[in-house]
């Protein structure tokens, strides 16, 4: 008897799990859709749909349009039951925004970050103001929080806690979770913020319907997101995926994490605006910050063939970078995300033909490359779907 009651729960809690994936990813849906596109049965859909909507967890959104007959009603998650935190830790600046359980945003908050002053604890204080302004600015308790969900540079090993090794931030083990927790009891989801990009595009962007697909971010640091059979590849420690510290040129220009011609030496936003002073004879580039840098560079260009001939290099850099990946992995898709991708994204084309030239010309006329839908929030955005990943996961049954 126990045996039975635990099956049926756990059948009961698979198909919650598949119909709200399927309402919270495509939105919209009449019974009849659900069936057809989940597999289960008439009877199944009705029982556990009407249980979502007492619960208010989905709700009714209209009646479809219908050529005769009764109209079917239209589903959707309900935009109030719960609301989720994103964060994105950069190398410049710590990003905190609140969104509704339909990914509207509803409040944000930025905190500028020295890059000589990347404490863990300075980083951690800026994450709990954050929670606190966002959530006041929006006027939600802490109660209707689902979780939050954070994206850092560097490896995120996972475990009991977080714990958090990114090189280019001076960080060593650093038990990120353990100092946000803290100061909050919501449940904390780290993960690195290359993987949560992609996971965001996955989701709602450029990689929606791909089941093999490579996201690159392209900032300060450069990383990816390889995603195999629609599962994010992960490696033994969870390090995969960075893309910016394989080697581009042996022997070549000394990277951030000590080692020489890693790709993000050459492509990384810092790296590109070093390549652009050296090439002006040591002047200076115009700019207080990365950002305004790179636009200065890209600006530049117009009248400049020092700043066309880095640019140049840049595409071509990048785009032996793409050929890697093609190569490796085989992927429908290269998306390319990040600030300083979307601030170069007139490169797109020339990163296209470098990449044609180096990569193996099958899995290359196979895949398409393009830069990323949803903008520099990406990473924010992917990281807020981390509760709700959880969540789905588990059937909508918060803990």
């Amino acid at each position: 008897m126990e045996l039975a009651r635990a099956t049926n729960r756990s059948v009961r809690l698979r198909n919650r799990s598949a119909l709200l994936t399927k309402l919270f990813l495509d939105g919209l849906l009449t019974r009849q859709d659900l069936v057809r596109s989940t597999g289960l049965s008439q009877p199944a859909v009705s029982n556990v749909v009407a249980d979502m909507i007492d619960e208010g967890l989905v709700a009714e959104a209209g009646a479809a349009e219908s050529d005769g007959g009764r109209p079917s009603m239209l589903l959707r998650i309900a935009p109030r039951f719960a609301f989720v935190i994103g964060v994105d830790v950069g190398e410049t600046r710590v990003r905190v925004e609140l969104f509704d359980f339909a990914m509207t945003l509803l409040a944000s908050i930025e905190y500028p970050l020295d890059p000589a002053r990347t404490e863990p604890d300075l980083v951690a204080g800026h994450v709990l103001a954050g929670i606190d302004a966002v959530t006041g600015q929006a006027g939600v308790t802490p109660g209707d929080v689902l979780g939050v969900g954070i994206g850092v540079s560097g490896v995120v090993e996972q475990g009991a806690e977080a714990v958090v090794h990114a090189q280019a931030l001076g960080w060593d083990r650093v038990p990120l979770e353990r100092l946000i927790g803290a100061g909050t009891d919501l449940p904390l989801h780290i993960d690195n913020g290359a993987k949560t990009l992609g996971q965001a595009e996955m989701w709602f962007g450029a990689g929606r319907g791909a089941r093999h697909a490579v996201f690159a971010l392209v900032g300060s640091g450069v990383g990816a997101s390889v995603v195999t059979n629609g599962a994010t590849y992960r490696g033994a420690s969870s390090s995969a995926g960075e893309w910016g510290h394989t080697t581009l040129v042996y022997g070549g220009r000394v990277c951030r994490c000590g080692a020489r011609g890693c790709l993000e030496a050459y492509v990384g936003a810092e790296a590109i605006i070093d390549r652009y002073r050296e090439a002006r004879r040591g002047r200076q580039v115009p700019g207080e910050d990365e950002e305004s840098q790179i636009a200065a560079l890209v600006a530049g260009a117009e009248t400049s063939a020092t700043a066309r001939r880095v640019l140049e290099d840049t595409a071509g850099y990048l785009g032996a970078g793409v050929a890697n990946l093609i190569n490796l992995f085989n992927p429908e898709r290269v998306v390319l995300g990040g600030w300083a991708a979307m601030a170069l994204g007139d490169l797109l084309p020339a990163v296209r033909e470098a990449a044609g030239r180096q990569a193996l010309r099958q899995p290359y006329e196979q895949a398409s490359i393009e830069l990323c839908r949803l903008g520099v929030d990406a990473v924010a955005l992917g990281a807020a779907t981390l509760p709700i990943a959880r969540f789905l996961t588990e059937g909508g049954v918060r803990r």
